[in-house]
């Protein structure tokens, strides 16, 4: 009875230290990114370097896949291979961040591009090109894709096991350290950081909705205000002021 008794105390303490730890490791997360929407910025979107066949609102806040090749003038910041668009305000130092509605797109690429970024003809989407991003593909396959070493077949881009589909994506560069991380904004957690790089150049958000592979796809990707969490020094449910001194 007494060793029964013993046993059951040891597992139930197991179990509230495991439990514990994932309440601390939850607290921690739900910080860091509390922190990181402090640097919110108002990003739009810019026209001049959409690709033809992704089609704007008014607002420049909501970029979708129209599938269809628009007239447009072929101007050197314009995408004409892949189907993306980069944000209007580029930034050179400071922290900032925004979020991304993704909702239930099958397709969808996030992150900043180098202001030198290839335009023009296929290019691979990677760090070496000047681009720091994640993506979905197909509805399930998360990557993040990082520096290709010499042997690239080895080292594929990494692969993102992520517990809850996020719906919403929020993004933040740290330029002087050298970070760009991502995070699942409606459960609080941390998704990626590219960490260790020099940036020598401006950024710019970057924004794929994808191509038109089917209606399952053909939502826009929206520019969401970034909205207090709780715990957080704003009041919560309150959008929190972008910070124009950063951008």
């Amino acid at each position: 009875m007494c060793c029964t008794l013993y046993l059951q105390v040891q597992t139930d303490c197991s179990i509230c230290c495991a439990t514990n730890s994932m309440c601390l490791i939850f607290i921690s997360l739900s910080a860091e990114l509390v922190k990181a929407q402090r640097y919110a910025v108002d990003v739009t979107l810019d026209p001049d370097t959409a690709h033809p066949e992704l089609i704007l609102s008014e607002d420049r806040k909501q970029v979708r896949n129209g599938d269809t090749w628009q007239d447009l003038p072929d101007n050197p910041e314009r995408f004409n291979w892949w189907s993306c668009i980069l944000g209007k305000e580029g930034f050179s130092s400071g922290k900032h961040y925004w979020e991304v509605q993704v909702g239930n797109k099958t397709y969808w690429r996030l992150g900043v591009a180098s202001e030198s970024i290839n335009r023009k003809g296929y290019f691979p989407l990677d760090t070496n090109n000047g681009l720091w991003s994640i993506w979905l593909q197909n509805g399930n396959k998360y990557e993040a894709f990082t520096d290709p070493p010499v042997l690239l077949h080895l080292n594929p881009p990494v692969s993102l096991h992520l517990s809850v589909k996020p719906r919403k994506v929020g993004v933040f560069v740290d330029y002087e350290e050298g970070e760009v991380s991502f995070y699942s904004v409606e459960d609080k957690s941390h998704i990626y950081t590219f960490t260790g790089y020099k940036f020598t150049e401006k950024l710019y958000p970057y924004f794929s909705p994808g191509f038109w592979y089917s209606r399952d796809n053909s939502a826009p990707l929206i520019i969401s205000p970034v909205i207090a969490v709780p715990g957080n020094s704003s009041t919560p449910g309150h959008t929190v002021a972008p910070n124009s001194t950063d951008c």
